[in-house]
């Protein structure tokens, strides 16, 4: 596959690149750590309004844009290169992408609306406590009887302490497997919904810790029939997590460039020494082939192509190692400066820390593309061993 962006799309690109620009810069991300909601109101309502990103890839019918993953994949990108704060990834990757593909059009037209506006903002509950991050690991338990009645604990919501909404993946009590995945609503004031804030290693990405019990709860979609769908809004979401994870990456490495071509040492500045110059070089090519995996993802999800679930991980595994290699070097790279605080990079460095284990690392991504292998390859893998 042979891909570019189109010029439509590159246009889209700078007009997110400049509207973070002047609106995100790290000198309010810094302010935005120590804030309880995380996020500039007046900032996050400019996003949704007058560019659209709150649902920059729902249908239009419920209040999006209708433009798809490669232009949402667009925007997380320049998202992470900014380290923009806001509810973008929480409401409108994660929880309004599993609420489309999952709920009926009734609760979609209810409550996706106002999250594309960005007046409401959803968060995920998936992860739990010593689980694996697969619809497998789900213990969170709902009984349906009269009415549904939601218990157990989730952790690492993000932006869960702040949410409007809160959609939930359970599972129905008494089943296994993908038989029994459910979507349900909560409402985090209600009885028995009890809310602790986490204190994370990244302060620019807020998590909250949620406790249910015998909360009373509104099914989205079929009981115990999510599963596929939501196993399909994931992948989309791991998609943009690596495009944003790529996003920082790249700025990471532009500006320890940019630094090492300032900073003297013996007369010269140190991009001129060759070992500097390797390193760089390894960084660049690994940068570019996560940005290649992300794109392909991308392009991938949006034509529908029935290995998503392994070039989802493939994008996921490839951008969590070349965000790690990037924060370290831009570290070290930086000198003595950039273990401070005073410097910027360590933003990025906790940003992809947080970002690797979050959804699965990337030894649990490569296990599940090895799960998820191509026909091709597979047919191929067999000839070969015959």
């Amino acid at each position: 596959m042979q891909f570019h962006f189109s010029d439509e799309q590159e246009q889209f690109r700078m007009m997110v690149r400049r509207f973070f620009e002047r609106q995100c810069p790290t000198s309010a991300t810094r302010k935005l750590m120590d804030d309880e909601l995380g996020y500039e109101p007046a900032v996050w309502r400019r996003m949704s309004s007058e560019l659209g990103l709150a649902g920059v890839a729902l249908p239009e019918q419920f209040g999006g844009g209708a433009f798809g993953a490669v232009e949402e994949a667009i925007v997380a990108e320049e998202c992470g290169r900014s380290l923009a704060a806001s509810p973008l990834f929480a409401s409108s990757v994660l929880a309004a992408r599993c609420i489309h593909k999952v709920a009926s059009s009734a609760d979609c037209e209810r409550l996706l609306p106002a999250l594309a506006r960005g007046d409401r903002t959803a968060a995920l509950a998936l992860s739990e406590p010593n689980a694996e991050p697969s619809l497998s690991g789900i213990t969170c338990t709902l009984t349906v009887d009269q009415d549904a009645r939601l218990s157990g604990r989730k952790h690492a919501v993000i932006d869960g302490a702040n949410a409007d909404v809160i959609v939930v993946v359970a599972r129905l009590a008494g089943s296994t497997g993908d038989a029994g995945i459910t979507l349900v609503e909560v409402d985090p004031g209600a009885t028995g919904v009890t809310v602790s804030v986490q204190q994370p290693l990244d302060p620019t990405r807020k998590l909250a810790a949620i406790e249910f019990r015998d909360v009373q709860a509104r099914v989205l979609g079929e009981p115990g029939e999510a599963a596929s769908g939501l196993r399909r809004a994931l992948n989309q979401a791991l998609i943009a997590l690596s495009s944003e994870m790529v996003g920082g990456a790249s700025r990471l490495f532009e500006d320890t460039l940019e630094y090492t071509k300032l900073r003297m040492q013996f007369g010269r500045t140190i991009a001129s020494f060759q070992a500097i110059k390797h390193r760089m070089s390894e960084l660049l090519l690994s940068v570019e082939l996560a940005k290649s995996a992300a794109y392909f993802a991308a392009e991938a999800c949006a034509a529908d192509d029935p290995d998503l679930n392994y070039y989802a991980s493939l994008a996921k595994a490839a951008a969590s190692d070349a965000y790690m290699l990037a924060a370290t070097e831009a570290v070290q790279l930086h000198g003595g400066i950039g273990f401070t605080w005073d410097a910027d990079v360590h933003l990025w460095f906790k940003r992809a820390k947080s970002s690797e284990v979050l959804l699965g690392d990337a030894s649990w991504h490569r296990e599940r593309m090895i799960l998820n292998l191509p026909a091709e390859v597979s047919a191929r893998r067999a000839g070969q061993a015959e």
